[in-house]
């Protein structure tokens, strides 16, 4: 009679030894005793293990990348970047070339649209009709033109005259204040574009509002250093240039008499310390002689 055949089941608890021998010696090393349910057991936990690192690995190193139909995940945004970048450089050479292009013109390497062929073209047509227009101006134009013309704030009118005796009569010589005390070198000359006058003084010494005003300017440039401009009433403005430190700002409101800076030779044009004076009225240089007393 057979025996009965075991389940399959009952075999994984089967024991089982593992020996290493030496090859020569046949000595023990190492006995395992091992059954079919504790391999099975041990194969399944390391490969759970392995497959656990391999995920972490994906999903939280940039070893990732290094796997076939992996990205960096920062490489849209630098791709968007990039094209912003380059869109931003192609806008600003057009428009560099647009820039040289009518450079070019203006300095005669090109031409602009003629409009006196087409106004020729129109006098043809009709009979030359404005070869007969002449154009004649009233004295009270011509005034009118010249008030408007000196009210401009931007104006640069130099002769006197054209100056109305209202804005001269606003402010007399004794309201003002001295600005530094010293020995001027070089007076109003408008006709040689300078528009005020240079004051020598000791070192270091304070320069003080003529009248009281607020700082509309106050600020360094190459040519004339440090710089402060100051707005005052009756339409005054007075200039003080070539300065070594501004001791106000723009928007201050200052006294007259009141320091704003100190004396210097700042700037290309400065030959020396000294203080370049300039009082405008009305948008037009004025000699400062007639206002301050020196």
């Amino acid at each position: 009679m057979k025996p009965k055949e075991e389940k399959w089941y009952h075999k994984l608890r089967n024991k089982y030894r593992l020996v290493i021998f030496h090859d020569e010696t046949f000595e023990e090393k190492l006995s395992f005793r091992l059954s079919r349910m504790n391999v099975f057991v041990l194969v399944t936990s390391l490969s759970v293990f392995l497959i656990i690192v391999t995920s972490y690995i994906i999903a939280f190193t940039p070893l990732r990348e290094y796997i076939p139909g992996y990205t960096d995940l920062n490489l849209k945004r630098d791709v968007y970047v990039l094209k912003q970048t380059a869109d931003s450089i192609d806008a600003a050479m057009r428009q560099k070339d647009l820039y040289l292009d009518n450079l070019r013109r203006i300095i005669g390497e090109g031409d602009f649209p003629d409009d006196s062929t087409s106004l020729a073209n129109i006098s043809l047509q009709r009979g030359g009709v404005y070869d007969t227009i002449t154009l004649r101006h009233s004295s009270e134009e011509m005034r009118l033109r010249s008030e408007f013309e000196n009210a401009d704030k931007y104006a640069l009118q130099t002769d006197p005259a054209m100056i109305p005796e209202a804005y001269k009569r606003a402010t007399s010589v004794s309201n003002f204040f001295t600005p530094v005390k010293g020995i001027i070198t070089n007076k109003f000359n408008p006709t040689q574009r300078h528009y005020g006058v240079d004051v020598v003084a000791k070192s270091n010494e304070a320069i003080k509002a003529a009248l009281e005003g607020t700082v509309l300017f106050a600020n360094w440039t190459v040519d004339m250093g440090y710089v402060i401009g100051i707005q005052h009433h009756a339409g005054f403005v007075s200039v003080y240039k070539h300065n070594s430190v501004l001791l106000k700002k723009e928007g201050d409101f200052v006294r007259a008499g009141e320091p704003v800076a100190i004396i210097g030779e700042t700037g290309e044009l400065s030959s020396g310390p000294h203080l370049h004076f300039e009082l405008w009225l009305n948008s037009s240089p004025v000699n400062p002689e007639d206002y301050v007393t020196f």
